[in-house]
């Protein structure tokens, strides 16, 4: 069932600018409304990844 199947890339101007949300501040907002150190300070963020557990990965 592995077949290679090609998608299309969208050219640029098919592209749509995909907004990111965050929760600042007990509300959700834009990022692209946020002044610029705030701005900066969310791209310097850690993002939580975390592992599936064993118990999950058994069943």
């Amino acid at each position: 069932m592995s077949e290679n199947v090609q998608t299309p890339k969208p050219q640029d101007h098919e592209r749509q600018r995909c907004e990111i949300w965050t929760r600042v501040m007990g509300y959700h907002r834009p990022v692209s409304e946020f002044n610029p150190g705030k701005q900066s300070e969310h791209h310097e963020r850690r993002h939580f990844v975390e592992c599936r557990s064993e118990q999950a990965v058994q069943a």
